[in-house]
């Protein structure tokens, strides 16, 4: 009778499998590999080789914490020669001496997550068993079975494996350009994405059945929706707009979402104080790559937050067109959310591809604060019966602002806003370059298209297809140049008679600074012009004088002030109003990198910023990450003030871990000039 097989050991051949899987810097001391794509590993027996004639081998993988075949988080599968499609399979590769060379191929559609593989052994009577290990299974864009398949490599690089980008910011007329380090492959940051979805509430209620539900993309993009926030649950992050984060950290200071991600998991899952939108996508962007799914930030500029689904945004103003009472239902200068990439065969066809998820917690959605995955389509549809959450997000892209201005007698007139049109400039970060693409045109159809009108009538948005009131009278808000913080500047009220009557009008200017939520602060210029008198057939350019000595104390972190200007006719008890919103733009950050950038060679990056003030910056300090180049964050204080127009100038030690291309992030904060971003990319080549 042969004599037991007896394993020796089991080498899961970590790098061979991480470069085949793109998990290369996930597998430094542990399996990960995506699911529908055969795996290599091979084990050594002790005293002889595996016979196939009298040996027998089945394996057994198993994730969650009741695993069942029935769930699919448990599978047995026999050692064979045929590769069954869709099943869990083992078969001969090689086999020479005492080691046998063996190819696991996991079903496109199994769960993701931590699985143990164990081996049972039977040679005639006699049978043992042994576990091989540990690994974890995440989705994969690369396998034409997966429900999260993309079928271009350049794109599956930039969002599934690219560990930096950039989220907009600033306003639909001046765009800003935030760096943001992704780093979804950085040491530890696995292990706290799965923690993640072991936390979820649905995790805690039925863990075999969340367990179970996590082969599917629109499930688990549906959690992390959740999981970002903590409004009902061990969330991540800790949502505040009031501009009072003394307690935590201003939503603006963040630069990535490794250092947020580490704090969540070392106090114990308590959440991270604080979050405004774009950390909430950020950081949900940052899980989904990690966990597989192809993922992107996008943000809206003057994006709505319609409350009651009527897809209107009303606004009550006094005479002085000053926005009346605490308001819930605002237009936000910017909001951003996630698209995740994945089919829907819960929904008609042609839903498939980007489907919007937005981490913010602003409504609730079956009872809890996420919303969606809806795909990007049925929103350019206004097919607002598709899941999930597709009226919300159909409003913050295309919902219409009704302005009433209350007289002193308190009745209500109608003013006419012509600058404010809801869902512009819809903006993510273009595949494999440091540049902006513009993605409005997924959401909408062009303004005025017959299609455009269709789909306002599917989605029932009667105001839209109202037509609107024509005046002769037009007037905006023009800005000169770019505008640097710390200066004085003017803007102008452009208005244009286009009447073949002379008009006598009343011209209110007001500025104010704004958050990026549309929550207005103190006033810091205005202007009353009671009798401005505006000949037929003629323009006229007012100017308004804006101090910094009266915005400095106020401006809050998102360098936005609003301008209103509010024409009134009293003749015609007429109402014109515009606003803009202007971007103060923040000082640049020069980064130079010292010595030669090679793989494990330390490097030194010098960080410098010259004060664009008349006065000192106290407090300064320079905080630099990068994945690839810092393990951790590190923060360099300047022990002295920063004298005006003087430069804050350090040196960081760096450690590039891999080769290719990064992105050093960098944020400066001080007393009176804060969240600066700057950023270098930083080409790493081999020892």
């Amino acid at each position: 009778m042969a004599e037991e097989l007896v394993l020796e050991r089991c080498d899961l051949e970590l790098e061979a499998n991480g470069r085949d899987h793109h998990t290369i810097d996930l597998c430094q001391q542990r399996l990960v590999v995506r699911r529908g794509q055969p795996f290599r590993l091979t084990l050594h027996f002790e005293g002889r080789n595996y016979e196939a004639s009298v040996d027998s081998l089945t394996f057994s993988a198993m994730t969650g914490p009741a695993p069942s075949k029935e769930a699919g988080t448990k599978a047995r599968f026999p050692l064979s020669e045929a590769v069954e499609e869709g099943a869990w399979t083992a078969s001969v590769v090689d086999q020479q001496d005492r080691a046998l060379s063996l190819q696991l191929s996991t079903p496109a559609h199994a769960p993701i997550g931590l699985y143990r593989l164990s081996l049972e052994v039977s040679t005639g009577y006699q049978g043992s068993s042994f576990v091989l290990g540990h690994f974890t299974l995440l989705f994969n864009s690369w396998c034409p079975a997966d429900a999260v398949y993309l079928d271009s490599d350049d794109e599956r690089r930039e969002y599934v494996l690219t560990q930096q980008g950039f989220i907009y910011q600033g306003s639909a007329k001046f765009i800003q350009s935030i760096p943001w380090n992704f780093g979804q492959f950085e040491d530890g940051i696995l292990d706290i994405c799965l923690m993640l979805l072991d936390v979820n509430p649905k995790f805690l209620k039925n863990g075999g059945r969340d367990c179970s539900r996590r082969s599917n993309p629109v499930y688990v993009g549906r959690v992390v929706s959740r999981m970002v926030n903590c409004n009902d649950d061990q969330g991540v992050l800790y949502g505040r707009w009031d501009n009072n984060y003394r307690d935590g950290v201003s939503p603006m200071f963040w630069i990535g979402s490794v250092d947020i991600l580490r704090r969540w998991k070392n106090y114990g899952c308590q959440n991270v104080k604080y979050g405004q939108c774009w950390v909430f996508a950020a950081v949900a962007c940052t899980v989904l790559r990690c966990l597989g799914i192809p993922t992107r930030v996008v943000t809206n500029y003057n994006s709505a937050h319609d409350q009651n689904s009527n897809l209107l945004i009303e606004y009550f103003r006094n005479e002085f067109g000053e926005i009346q009472g605490n308001k819930s239902e605002m237009i936000w200068n910017f909001h951003c959310w996630v698209e995740s990439w994945m089919t829907r065969p819960d929904l008609q066809p042609g839903y498939e591809g980007w489907q919007a998820i937005d981490p913010t917690p602003q409504e609730k959605s079956e009872g809890t604060y996420c919303c969606g995955p809806v795909p990007v389509r049925a929103i350019k549809q206004g097919d607002l019966s598709t899941k999930y959450d597709a009226p919300f997000v159909f409003a913050e892209v295309n919902a219409d602002v009704v302005d009433w201005i209350q007289q002193k007698d308190g009745s209500m007139h109608k003013s006419i806003n012509r600058s404010l049109v809801v869902g512009l400039k819809i903006s993510t970060k273009s595949v494999g370059r440091d540049e902006r693409e513009d993605i409005t045109h997924n959401y909408k159809y062009p303004e005025g298209s017959p299609e455009e009108r269709e789909a306002f009538r599917k989605a029932n948005h009667l105001n839209k297809l109202a037509n609107k009131e024509e005046s002769g009278v037009a007037m905006r808000i023009r800005v000169g140049q770019s505008l640097a913080m710390g200066s004085d500047f003017d803007v102008f009220a452009h208005i244009t008679n286009n009447t073949t009557e002379d008009l006598t009008c009343r011209l209110l200017l007001c500025a104010r600074t704004v958050s990026y939520n549309g929550v207005l602060g103190p006033e810091c210029g205005t202007k009353d012009l009671l009798n401005l008198s505006l000949e037929a057939h003629s323009e006229k350019s007012i100017p308004l004088r804006i101090l910094y000595e009266k915005y400095c104390d106020c401006l809050t972190e998102s360098n936005l002030i609003k301008v209103r200007g509010l024409l009134v006719e009293q003749a015609a008890n007429s109402y014109l109003l515009a606003e803009r919103d202007i971007y103060l733009e923040n000082p640049e950050i020069k980064i130079r990198v010292l010595g030669e950038p090679k793989q494990h060679r330390k490097l030194v990056a010098e960080v410098s910023l010259r004060n664009p003030l008349t006065m000192a910056l106290e407090g300064c300090t320079f905080t630099v990450e990068g994945a690839g180049l810092t393990e951790e964050q590190k923060t360099v204080e300047i022990p002295h003030p920063v004298e005006g127009g003087q430069e804050a100038k350090v040196r960081v030690d760096l450690l590039p871990l891999h080769v290719g291309r990064h992105k050093l992030v960098v944020n400066f904060q001080s007393d009176k000039l804060k969240s600066v971003k700057g950023f270098r990319n930083v080409i790493i080549g081999p020892p």
